[in-house]
């Protein structure tokens, strides 16, 4: 489902004009340089959500600018959100500039002339980048610029929400269908809408189906990163996100499952997913019931069979027998 461009089969002397020319034409107008242009290597891909596209790139580092006559000749009016994977580079626009490293997002207009500078001895940048027309997002243009060119860290709050979403997006955006992508470009959309909003500090701005969509979002996080805590339960939920219980229970009425029994069927999941596992099947099925969560191995027991069927040392039997069969099968024949 990527559409991928790469300097790979082009002769090294014709590398960087031809990727120069193809960022120009396909993306937009960039004046693109480089130390080093017989070195350079380059790779973008694009994937359609619909509404947004997401891109990647990885690439020797340049120097890109966008000047006021660039953007006159071609615009694809969008905000251009990034999470750099790898590497290192500064960016200035609208009188902010920030430098930003593997972990970070930034945030530019194509609609404002920009400078960025990619650290020569940063090594290969790789980047994931959310385009998103200027229409979609529900913040106002004049509150935005003040995050234009601003690191923002990627290891707290909404940003590390976005910026884990965006990283499963460049690893698994592949397998999914057209009407599975066009509700992950909703998602996109509420992720960068919130993650901005929050750099701001003007959540309360946005419109409450955006908050509320938000709030839903970093709820799964909190529960994905706390199924282990047999104390996770939906009052210790609401707690940490200072709502009510009953606020809590509201804000699920409209999705599939409710808190408690998405926790349930989380740990039930990763347990599964251990006892299957050929390297871990030494450790006791009571070790695996206590890592996520399960109060003791009673409980755990009574709801792994009610889940699926067995015990979970008889599915462990199965999947070590299934597993010692498929390795047999891969054997090489000999006399």
């Amino acid at each position: 489902m990527w559409s991928v461009v790469s300097t790979d089969g082009v002769a090294a002397e014709d590398r960087f004009d031809w990727y120069s020319d193809v960022v120009s034409s396909e993306v937009m107008p960039t004046s693109l340089s480089c130390e080093r242009p017989a070195a350079f290597q380059g790779e973008a891909a694009v994937l359609d959500l619909g509404a947004i596209r997401a891109s990647r790139f990885t690439l020797s580092p340049l120097h890109s600018r966008r000047t006021d006559a660039m953007i006159r000749r071609g615009d694809p009016e969008e905000y251009q959100l990034a999470l750099l994977r790898g590497g290192s580079t500064s960016m200035s626009q609208h009188r902010n500039e920030c430098a930003v490293g593997a972990g970070d997002l930034m945030l530019w207009d194509t609609s404002r002339p920009s400078d960025n500078q990619m650290a020569a001895d940063g090594g290969e940048v790789r980047a994931t980048i959310l385009m998103l027309p200027h229409s979609v997002l529900p913040i106002r243009a004049e509150r935005l610029d003040r995050v234009l060119a601003r690191r923002i860290p990627g290891d707290r709050g909404m940003a590390a929400i976005l910026a884990s979403f965006m990283t499963s997006l460049e690893t698994h955006g592949a397998e999914c269908t057209p009407e599975q992508l066009r509700h992950l470009s909703t998602v996109a959309v509420d992720l960068a809408t919130a993650c901005l909003a929050e750099q701001l500090d003007a959540e309360d701005l946005l419109p409450a189906e955006a908050r509320t969509q938000a709030l839903v979002r970093r709820i799964h996080a909190f529960i994905e990163h706390n199924l282990g805590d047999p104390e996770l339960n939906p009052a210790a939920v609401a707690a940490h996100h200072h709502i009510s219980v009953r606020t809590l229970h509201q804000l699920f009425q409209g999705q599939e499952e409710g808190v408690q029994a998405r926790i349930r069927r989380r740990r039930l999941e990763k347990s599964r997913a251990d006892l299957a596992d050929p390297a871990l099947r030494c450790r006791p099925v009571s070790a695996v019931a206590a890592r996520w969560g399960f109060s003791g191995p009673v409980v755990f027991s009574r709801s792994f069979r009610e889940a699926y069927g067995v015990s979970p040392t008889e599915f462990r039997a199965l999947s070590i027998k299934d597993f010692r069969t498929e390795c047999s099968e891969q054997q090489p024949f000999s006399a």
